[in-house]
């Protein structure tokens, strides 16, 4: 997806020379194009299966359901796996579950059997899971901690070339006019996916990974003996990245579905490119945020891009053409910033709690599983302008977060 976290900087005071991690960096950072690949192409797939698997948009949507809903239950697993046996070996089992539900695509596709996908892709996304949660933090101790936000927004970057590669395999190879009415373009896809992916497998087994000590993701500061949950910007994250997670994956679910609406003159093909363009912006609004923040406090920047776009929103559900399709494309520049800036502001000032505090918000993640249904239910029966009212109203919820809820009270 194009959904990445930010942990908070981590002080060690044992770290190897940034020289010695090139191999095992560049290792890490392929595991954030992996996801934002994955992730790209789900969203192309929903349009895909309605056609050739003759579901209705809300069945669909359920892809979505089966993605994300494998991120909430793996969150915390995953972090007990990787407290006993070490990074390294939680990320070799995220890829071979990535790889797993990658080849079951090939048995679905040859029984078109939807409900055979929705369990492939709960496999893959499992293993997706696994690598979220140990990436994120893996990344800020490879080197030198003075660079630690530069090698992650780095490796976040990547994430979002995956993103729009996704949506551009798709477009060529599932909308291609040999493969309108079949699935033989995704047994292929999905078979190099799990191929691939079993040879970076491979390559994390041979390589040496130095393992990170709990000891080390903890700051000076973590002496903080106040109950996790009773840290006000913690929950409010926890919420407003429900609801953020939501809008973005119900915003890129239905999207091509809104721009090929009758009136608006464009086919799958080019609603499918449309989408690579809107993650496009999402990539290059990632690297315009991070430059910002120089200047803009994080939560005010937050505050202002989740205002811009409730109003694209309104456009959205009440505008009709080209210009709508515009708008929603725009949501995507804007959406950038904001999980990694939610992310950021709930952990912080965590202390020893900051660990916890991320498996917790990563499994809110779950609002991408929940409302992209929702939306699909109103596209069904009444409209889908209509539909997206609801990412309307989870970025007004964002835009409390910015003004209010980030804030740490002190008892």
């Amino acid at each position: 997806m194009a959904l990445s976290t930010t942990p908070v900087s981590v002080s060690t005071s044992k770290n190897i020379p940034a020289q010695n991690y090139t191999l095992p960096l560049i290792l890490v950072t392929s595991l954030f194009f992996l996801w934002g690949t994955a992730y790209g192409l789900l969203d192309v797939l929903n349009k895909h299966f309605q056609e050739t698997l003759n579901i209705t948009t809300a069945r669909s949507t359920l892809l979505q359901a089966a993605y994300f809903g494998a991120y909430f239950l793996i969150a915390l697993p995953a972090g007990f796996f990787m407290n006993k046996f070490g990074y390294k070996r939680g990320i070799i089992l995220g890829l071979l579950l990535y790889a797993f539900g990658a080849f079951l695509f090939y048995p679905a596709a040859q029984r078109s059997d939807f409900n055979f996908f929705l369990i492939a892709l709960f496999i893959l996304a499992s293993g997706l899971g696994c690598l979220e949660t140990a990436a994120n933090p893996y990344v800020t101790v490879l080197g030198k901690p003075e660079s630690s936000e530069f090698r992650l927004n780095l490796s976040q970057c990547f994430n979002g070339v995956g993103s729009f590669i996704g949506p551009i395999i798709g477009a060529n190879l599932f909308f291609g006019k040999q493969n309108s009415g079949n699935l033989d373009s995704v047994k292929m896809v999905y078979l190099i996916i799990g191929a691939i992916v079993l040879i970076i497998a491979f390559l994390f087994f041979r390589t040496h990974l130095p393992e990170i000590k709990e000891s080390k993701l903890v700051s000076e500061k973590s002496l903080d003996v106040k109950p996790l949950f009773k840290h006000k910007n913690f929950t409010g994250a926890i919420v407003a990245q429900f609801f953020y997670v939501a809008a973005q994956v119900g915003v890129a679910a239905l999207f091509i579905n809104y721009c090929t609406e009758p009136g608006k003159g464009i086919n799958n093909t080019e609603a499918a490119y449309l989408l690579g363009i809107g993650m496009i912006l999402f990539t290059v609004g990632r690297f315009v945020g991070t430059g910002l923040m120089k200047i803009i406090a994080p939560n005010k920047l937050l505050t202002l891009y989740a205002i811009i776009n409730i109003l694209l929103c309104i456009v959205v559900v009440s505008g009709k053409g080209i210009f709508s399709v515009y708008s929603l494309i725009a949501v995507f520049f804007f959406e950038s910033i904001m999980f990694p800036t939610i992310f950021a502001l709930g952990v912080k000032d965590l202390g020893h709690h900051t660990k916890k505090a991320s498996s917790f918000i990563i499994m809110s993640i779950v609002g991408g599983a929940l409302v992209p249904f929702i939306m699909g239910k109103i596209t069904d029966n009444y409209s889908i302008n209509y539909a997206y009212v609801v990412p309307l109203v989870c970025f007004i919820v964002v835009a409390w977060y910015g003004l209010r809820g980030y804030k740490i009270v002190e008892e």
